[in-house]
């Protein structure tokens, strides 16, 4: 059992753990990233034919729009630098068509849910790290709208309110792997990076964060690891090796 924090005293001691961030997608939300992507795009596809997109320029344009945030330098949020990119593409009729892109997030959408699994892991670590007095925020990568990050979140058993913060392409102008995006997460947080643990299931997108002075913990229920790194430099296992390793953490002589 996760014992309660103890602060008492000890806000000195900068090992303690006070928040911890996790992803969401192979992290909280167990999923294939290559059948969800798969899912994702069909359904959109389907949706938007109707509207003048051909499905291979509308997959296309989707990935182009996703580059554009991914390499968003934090001046505009990932909202607009997606539009914006995606307006390039396909013109300004674009633009007009967004309230069918925030239909299908709320309808068909939720038909995604099918092809990801569920952890009831999951749900049981948030909620008793939450009892135990941490704070917790979803650091998931902010290329989708919040009504899908939302989705994405109740399709794990969780709610938005289980998290102190969560990243959406609306509210941030940077993505993983930047920096920058963990740096603006500690600012909003105003919390040290050596108070936080970063929780996450891709090497590099999540482990990164270490690089600004978190602590990491990788996930490998759905491990990714696209450059075949070293992975024995980083803490990591299931749920239950998570909790023992923040015990571990939080209970070390200072």
């Amino acid at each position: 059992m996760m014992a309660r924090r103890r602060d008492g005293g000890q806000r000195g001691r900068n090992w303690m753990l006070k928040t911890i961030l996790f992803d969401l997608d192979g992290t909280l939300l167990p999923m294939d990233q290559d059948l969800f992507t798969k899912a994702y795009f069909q359904r959109l596809a389907q949706k938007l034919m109707p509207h003048g997109y051909e499905p291979k320029a509308l997959v296309d344009g989707i990935w182009a729009g996703t580059a554009a945030m991914v390499k968003n330098d934090g001046t505009r949020t990932n909202e607009e630098a997606f539009w914006k990119r995606f307006s390039e593409i396909f013109g300004e009729k674009s633009l007009e068509d967004r309230p069918v892109l925030d239909e299908y997030y709320r309808q068909e959408f939720q038909e995604v849910a099918g092809v990801c699994g569920y952890n009831p892991k999951a749900k049981e670590t948030v909620e008793q790290l939450r009892q135990a007095g941490f704070r917790l925020a979803l650091a998931t990568n902010p290329i989708f709208p919040a009504v899908a990050t939302e989705s994405r979140i109740r399709w794990a058993g969780l709610t938005p309110e289980d998290f102190v913060l969560y990243t959406t392409y609306e509210n941030i102008g940077w993505c993983k792997p930047n920096l920058e995006y963990y740096r603006e997460l500690l600012r909003r947080l105003e919390c040290p990076a050596e108070e936080c643990l970063m929780v996450g299931n891709d090497a590099k997108e999540d482990m990164i964060a270490q690089s600004v002075g978190m602590k990491v913990f990788l996930l490998t229920d759905c491990l990714i690891n696209r450059e075949e790194a070293d992975l024995s430099a980083f803490p990591q296992g299931g749920f239950d090796e998570l909790l023992d390793y923040i015990q571990r953490e939080n209970s070390a002589e200072g």
